[in-house]
């Protein structure tokens, strides 16, 4: 927005030029989105506490747990808010990628306010039913999808593999339902992970700093023509919305870091996951975006072969608990290691999937 309202005033004021440049309002936008988090978060954290809105914990997991019962949660409304108002004021308002991915951030965020409201009313922490959960996770994805099929047409319907200059296989009408699915089951993906203090938002920003390349480097021809990647104008303005998704994580994990004084509930959970996976589908890098949130990968895998383990076996398990991060805290291991180590994790997977775009 202050791009179109200062930009014209350029043949007065020279250094009003400035709002040309993808990089200054990517690094202001960061900058925006981190004081707004860091300004409002005691503030919400302080209301969601008059209002009881704490945090509900299972009873069948690690005992250090109970004592964060009553938390306030809900802090992903914080998250949402910094990137909203961040993004209206930098990005240029014709950018219809930017539009989607807020669009699809903030879908996702009610699901998970409605799953989080439950839990707060009935104490516990099951909120939406699985199947409710999905269907409103499926609606939303489809609508994201189609909004991306339509702003960009067939050629969004390529795959593309790492170390391949050229897309592997053309889905064609595939596309759309395995899209929908990939959206749906990576805002689960991150929801999953999301059981210690600043351990989805951490990996997060990894996953968030990556993008961020890889949407700069895939908008410029020159970049993308020597990198052998898919040129997509598009996805320019996407890393002026990255940078002000990464500004407002880094001001929630403030908030957010051992001992938490806010969790980001499902409201930001599902809505971060969400996310992601558009964001991979707007720039090509869908099974680039397995290894950039490795981790998240683990977590759900870990997840998926517990239950498993335990219908093969009758009763036994894999792992002490699932999700994975769970079973180290079980072993003995202390909160915070598990979470600097899975944040390394996080940061080798991310550093690993760029180093490929030389390698095509």
């Amino acid at each position: 927005m202050l791009r179109e309202f200062l930009l014209p005033l350029v043949k007065y004021f020279t250094p009003f030029n400035i709002f040309r440049y993808l990089t200054f309002r990517s690094a202001y936008a960061a900058v925006t989105a981190l004081l707004i988090s860091y300004i409002l978060g005691p503030w919400l954290i302080d209301r969601l506490r008059v209002l009881k809105f704490g945090q509900s914990v299972r009873l069948d997991g690690p005992q250090s747990h109970l004592a964060k019962t009553g938390t306030p949660t809900m802090g992903g409304l914080l998250i949402i808010l910094s990137v909203l108002l961040s993004v209206v004021l930098w990005i240029d308002i014709t950018s219809q990628y930017c539009w989607i991915a807020l669009s699809a951030l903030i879908g996702f965020g009610l699901i998970g306010a409605a799953d989080d409201l439950l839990k707060i009313k009935k104490h516990a922490s099951d909120g939406l039913s699985a199947a409710q959960k999905l269907i409103l996770q499926f609606i939303v994805s489809t609508i994201v999808v189609y909004a991306i099929y339509r702003t960009t047409g067939p050629s969004i319907t390529k795959l593309y593999v790492p170390f391949f200059k050229v897309h592997v296989v053309d889905l064609g009408v595939y596309w759309l339902p395995i899209a929908i699915i990939y959206v749906a089951t990576w805002s689960n993906a991150v929801n999953i992970t999301d059981g210690l203090d600043g351990l989805a938002v951490g990996l997060v920003i990894f996953a968030v700093l990556a993008f961020s390349v890889l949407t700069y480097v895939t908008s410029r021809a020159d970049w993308s023509q020597y990198l052998g990647l898919p040129y997509i104008k598009q996805a320019s303005e996407l890393t002026v919305f990255n940078f002000a998704l990464l500004g407002a994580c880094v001001g929630f994990l403030w908030f957010n870091a051992h001992p938490a004084e806010i969790f980001m509930g499902d409201v930001g959970s599902l809505s971060l996951g969400g996310v992601l996976a558009v964001l991979s589908l707007m720039v090509k890098k869908e099974i680039l975006l397995l290894v950039i949130g490795g981790v998240f990968v683990i977590e759900i895998g870990s997840v998926m072969l517990q239950v498993i383990y335990f219908k093969l076996t009758k009763g036994k398990r894999l792992f002490l608990m699932a999700p994975l991060h769970h079973h180290f805290e079980l072993k003995g291991l202390k909160e915070t290691k598990v979470v600097v180590r899975f944040w390394i994790l996080g940061g080798i997977f991310a550093l690993i999937a760029l180093s490929t775009l030389k390698i095509q």
